[in-house]
């Protein structure tokens, strides 16, 4: 069951990364990862429209465009839950008002659709007014483009301001937050002030986006020589920033081994487990093959024991000071 926008979804509390579609994923590839995840019972799928531009050779919208084209053949619009970004693609950076509304109607180009489910303003442009960016997105909602508004990579106080703005103009609210949430960082969701305070006090959705870290907290490393090479190794040299993040972060791993064992379940399980045990409505988390989707789906399944979720907290302890 997964909580949204006032509504109880019938669906897994697992949505599918669409990043991974035309970067490290083909169309065939991404058109049997999204079969598989839809049979599986999974319906949430978020993208962005600058996904991904950082491929060579890639312009942005490639995840967008093989999204559309699964839809269309698949004929599968009503099975899922759409949810995308505006502010990175390289035609249509920031949030300028105009900006909004040009990126949306190119994503529901792309997409093929008449509307988007969730919209998210992907990244705070500090340029321009909050009261702007609330009024475009409003206005996206009374035309029927996209259902609902979220919030992404903005900080405590912006999005404060954004509820503030919005409350006052009688402007379409936010009903979902996407933070970077995962053991290996803590600091910015928990807290007295962070993401998990506002959406509590709001009752606003938690979709954590590298809820695996890049993938290292699927298991698959066991040293930093095992990085080399690796498309997602400049991602995951973030977290292992010096010697005592690495430390740490490789003994989060070997705590997570013993707790996988225990339930005859894999690391990448556990880690979406522990997340989902610290109440967000629904995990990001992308598969490049649909193998990789049982594991993921296992993790909604996975409850942890009390003894084993205070292990995990103790051996990630350190990443609560780290934002």
């Amino acid at each position: 069951m997964v909580h949204l926008a006032g509504k109880t979804l019938d669906v897994r509390p697992l949505a599918l990364g669409g990043n991974t579609f035309g970067w490290t994923s083909d169309e065939k590839e991404s058109f049997a990862v999204l079969d598989a995840f839809v049979a599986a019972g999974g319906a949430l799928i978020d993208t962005a429209d600058g996904y991904s531009a950082w491929a060579p050779g890639n312009k942005g919208g490639e995840s967008e465009t093989i999204i559309g084209q699964w839809l269309r053949a698949r004929g599968s619009r009503d099975k899922v839950i759409i949810a995308t970004k505006v502010a990175t693609h390289p035609q249509f950076k920031g949030l300028a008002p105009s900006t909004i509304a040009a990126a949306a109607d190119a994503s529901l180009a792309r997409l093929g659709t008449d509307h988007i489910d969730l919209y998210y303003a992907h990244f705070d442009d500090p340029s321009q007014t909050v009261l702007d960016m609330a009024t475009a997105f409003d206005q996206l909602v009374r035309q029927g483009k996209i259902g609902h508004i979220g919030l992404s990579n903005f900080s405590v106080a912006r999005e404060r301001g954004w509820f503030e703005v919005a409350e006052r103009e009688g402007l379409a609210l936010p009903v979902a937050l996407q933070p970077q949430y995962n053991l290996l960082h803590r600091g910015d969701v928990e807290g007295g002030d962070g993401y998990g305070a506002l959406a509590a006090e709001k009752n606003l959705a938690l979709f954590p986006y590298f809820s695996l870290a890049s993938g290292f907290l699927s298991g698959k490393y066991t040293s930093v020589k095992d990085l080399s090479g690796a498309a997602r190794g400049a991602m995951i040299s973030d977290y292992l920033s010096d010697e005592t993040a690495t430390r740490a972060a490789f003994e989060v791993i070997d705590v997570e081994r013993q707790i996988a064992a225990g339930h005859h379940a894999e690391v990448t399980s556990v880690s979406l487990a522990w997340l989902l045990s610290k109440g967000v409505t629904a995990p990001i988390a992308s598969a490049r093959v649909p193998g990789q989707l049982s594991a993921l789906f296992a993790g909604t399944e996975l409850t942890l024991a009390d003894d084993e979720a205070a292990a995990l907290d103790r051996a990630s302890s350190p990443f609560v000071g780290r934002p």
